[in-house]
């Protein structure tokens, strides 16, 4: 085969994405790995954050809602104030810090129920709230941390495959407690599993300061030609100033704004994964699968572990827009497939098409996030895009343990076709905004893109 043919091959170019970022740098690998470790600690309090809240803490279903809510809601408002911290102090500090947060904050959590005390004000519910603050603050500075080290450490080569390899490690994290969590839970309870994760957490604050060094900062920057003089402690940024800010606020851009927040609907699905799917499993699906709840909850990240790059490969040259319209399709629609009851043949349907849908479209929009930034804001701007899944979180936590009571509750009779019927109708209406307002958008994002 010629090497005119081999470039055109599409096997070639499926492989070339994977191939080039293999041989990307050290430093971004180290990204990885502690995101990976950081998925892990997550997804896994996350997952029984619900049941520590009722179980522990006390609460009932709408009140546990509301401070899981507000616990993701924080994470992705602090973003938006302090995502820029990776631009201003460099990016190793700003994840030594938050890793560090993040680990402090998980130890009070496992530690809460120590405390004593049952319900709301209660001691274990101050020390509960007072853990999740914290991590709060160290996520606020992590993941824009990331997703600037991946727009520092790649090239135009290997940049869409950076972002979906993050994305993709992240949620292979994600997974791992689905198989982790059951039989830890069956045997020392949440809070032990809580200590797992904490021990995990510190384990990323330790290998992000060995693994990304000095040294190895200046290694990748030289390889991809990146500035690296915030890494090196040089005040290179003017001082702040609001009216400056306020001026070249992106959401000044009345497009990219509707695009982000016209996410919304469908991004209400990704809030029910942890808001309404853990008590959906338990409460709809005796025996084994309740039992096993983490593992059907979880099984979302795996397929993102293996369809995110794959499906980045094989998109990468489609205009971003298209594929927003495409993915949000695929992601709402599956929603209806539960509308018919709890079957568990539904159920994995519903996962697997959902997660086909993330892919085509998440991690696209992170990108663009991202390279729509100007030098030196990229952090900035990752803070600001999340601006809306800062409100899907909250809005959706106002309603979902409402909802969960009237038509799943613990005891009693249940209408669950009925209560994912209404969240199919609200995940719709993003990919109908998006495709009537086509033509308003114009090439603004294919420009912007390229």
């Amino acid at each position: 085969m010629s090497e005119q043919d081999r470039k055109a091959s599409p096997l070639r170019e499926l492989l070339d994405p994977f191939v080039n970022i293999v041989r990307a740098p050290r430093a971004l690998w180290a990204v990885n790995i502690t995101y990976f470790l950081e998925g892990i600690a997550y997804w896994g309090v996350l997952t029984l954050l619900l049941l520590h809240f009722n179980e522990t803490v006390g609460l009932n279903d709408a009140q546990a809602g509301w401070i899981v809510g507000a616990f993701t809601g924080g994470i992705t408002l602090a973003m938006f104030f302090f995502g820029e911290l990776a631009d201003r102090w460099g990016i190793r500090t700003a994840l030594i810090l938050s890793l560090a947060l993040m680990a402090i904050g998980r130890f009070l959590l496992a530690a809460s129920a120590g405390f004593g005390g049952n319900g709301i004000w209660s001691p274990v519910f101050f020390a509960s709230t007072g853990g999740l603050f914290i991590v709060i603050l160290g996520y606020g500075m992590f993941q824009p941390a990331e997703y600037s080290a991946v727009r520092k450490f790649t090239t135009a080569k290997t940049a869409a495959m950076g972002y979906a390899m993050l994305y993709a490690v992240n949620n292979l994290g994600g997974f791992l407690p689905g198989i982790i969590s059951p039989p830890l839970r069956a045997s020392v309870g949440i809070t032990g599993v809580f200590w797992v994760y904490t021990a995990v957490s510190v384990l990323g604050a330790f290998l992000i300061v060995i693994l990304l060094s000095k040294k190895a900062l200046e290694q990748a920057t030289a390889e991809t030609g990146a500035d690296v003089v915030f890494e090196r402690g040089k005040r290179t940024r003017p001082p702040f100033r609001f009216r400056q800010w306020l001026k070249e606020h992106p959401l000044r851009d009345l497009r990219f704004s509707f695009f982000i927040f016209a996410l919304i609907p469908v991004q209400t699905l990704f809030a029910h994964q942890w808001l309404t799917m853990p008590p959906y499993v338990s409460r709809a699906f005796p025996g084994w699968v309740s039992e096993n709840m983490e593992l059907f909850v979880n099984l979302n990240p795996i397929l993102i572990f293996v369809l995110t790059p794959t499906v980045a490969a094989l998109t990468s040259k489609i205009n971003v827009y298209k594929m927003m319209i495409a993915g949000t399709v695929v992601m709402a629609a599956p929603t209806f497939l539960l509308a018919g009851g709890p079957h568990i043949g539904a159920l994995f349907a519903y996962i697997l098409i959902l997660s086909i849908g993330e892919a085509m479209w998440q991690p696209r929009f992170l990108q663009l996030a991202a390279e729509l930034a100007p030098a030196g804001k990229t952090g900035q701007y990752m803070g600001i895009a999340q601006f809306p899944w800062f409100l899907t979180k909250v809005l959706t936590s106002t309603y979902s343990g409402t909802m969960l009571a009237r038509y799943c509750p613990d005891a009693g009779p249940q209408n669950t076709g009925m209560l994912w019927f209404i969240y199919g109708c609200i995940a719709i209406l993003s990919p109908i905004l998006l495709l009537l307002a086509r033509k308003w958008m114009g090439n603004r994002l294919q420009a912007a893109h390229a």
